[in-house]
């Protein structure tokens, strides 16, 4: 419920800020919108920097024919790694947070590899986005200033990273019994402030604007439906990683662990990752969580190279597939009925793996695989 309730709050109140003018397509622009939507992405979410900047990027470009890789590069930066440097930016990030991992630990221990990351694909889309702006036909568009709308959201976004930073501040000691779940307090005190902040966001924003933003409830409501599945589906499977090396997982344990016992980084990065792609990040975030020792204290302690293995595994490889990320599916949908006539499942992960598993396998080299 505290997975959802955030992704919630991020949805309705990205959904109030309307972004209105002319853009023109221009390698520049749409260099300059993943740049922007990378940089957000960790401070509003991957959801949140997603539903805003979207419908302004495929705006910009529709008068184009080639569109779609302008799409499919949003989604690998905007909706993935960018979201890589706090638990708001991803939802398995988030996961993390819950159970116990530092606000700002991944800030702190990911900015590099998220640096390097980001630019190669941002220098491998300016690459493609010239080339293929070269066939382009000039076209004269009415310029328009660009305006922001929907301002209450701002300030609102500022409460929702508070609410978060709080839960992790105040300690009460207060546990409550919900249904033989034991709830902290201050975790229920950030849900209620969330779910507040969503309502509020309601009420003061005009409803032109979402309208203005096709605001719907069906992509909200289909990602609840979905994750609460995949969170009942994954409970008997924590319970046999439990068992360690005498479970049904206990050939994954040995996978990922070196021959002198101790955790093998690059086999936890490609295995969070490449699962990530096919079962979700958050969920696949979670098992791995528990097979490194499910102790937040020790990994990001002495075991902090595993813990971003982990994280860099599930955030980055999350843009491998649809569903690999909570807003890549959401992404699509609004491309679609925009008319950008968005690859199938399979077509758009030969687009993925062809942009960015070179640029993975080179950050395992540089970083994950380092000594």
């Amino acid at each position: 419920m505290s997975f959802i309730i955030l992704l919630f709050a991020l949805y309705v109140v990205a959904g109030g800020i309307l972004i209105t003018g002319t853009l023109r397509g221009s390698p520049l622009v749409n260099a300059g919108i993943l740049v922007l939507g990378t940089a957000m992405a960790s401070i509003v979410g991957t959801t949140g920097a997603a539903m805003i900047l979207v419908r302004p990027l495929i705006r910009a470009n529709a008068a184009c024919k080639n569109n779609v890789h302008v799409v499919i590069f949003f989604i690998f930066l905007v909706a993935n790694i960018g979201g890589a440097l706090s638990p708001l930016g991803d939802p398995p990030l988030f996961v993390g947070f819950l159970r116990g991992v530092d606000f700002f630990w991944t800030t702190t221990n990911l900015a590099y590899e998220t640096a390097i990351v980001a630019m190669l694909v941002l220098g491998l889309f300016l690459a493609l986005d010239i080339w293929l702006a070269r066939s382009e036909p000039k076209s004269a568009v009415a310029s328009e200033p660009l305006r922001l709308r929907g301002l209450i959201n701002l300030p609102l976004i500022a409460c929702v990273i508070g609410a978060i930073l709080l839960s992790a501040a105040w300690k009460p000691g207060i546990d409550v019994d919900v249904y033989g779940t034991r709830i902290a307090l201050q975790n229920l005190a950030r849900d209620g402030a969330l779910v507040v902040i969503a309502l509020s966001s309601l009420w003061l924003t005009p409803e032109e604007h979402r309208n203005a933003n096709d605001f719907t409830w069906e992509p909200i409501a289909e990602v609840a439906k979905l994750f609460a599945r995949i969170f009942v589906c994954i409970i008997p499977v924590l319970a046999m990683l439990e068992a360690a090396h005498d479970g049904p997982f206990g050939w994954l344990l040995k996978a990922v662990t070196a021959h002198d016992g101790s955790p093998h980084e690059v086999a936890y990065f490609w295995l969070t990752g490449l699962l990530s792609a096919f079962l979700d990040n958050a969920p696949t975030y979670l098992v791995f969580f528990q097979l490194a020792g499910g102790d937040a204290a020790a990994l990001m302690g002495k075991l902090s190279a595993t813990l971003a293995a982990i994280s860099m595994g599930a955030v980055y490889m999350g843009a491998l597939s649809y569903i690999g990320n909570v807003p890549n599916f959401m992404v699509y949908a609004i491309a679609n009925e925009r008319g950008v006539k968005m690859p199938s499942y399979f077509g758009y992960m030969l687009w993925s793996c062809a942009a960015l598993l070179p640029v993975l396998g080179l950050l395992t080299f540089l970083s994950v695989g380092a000594p």
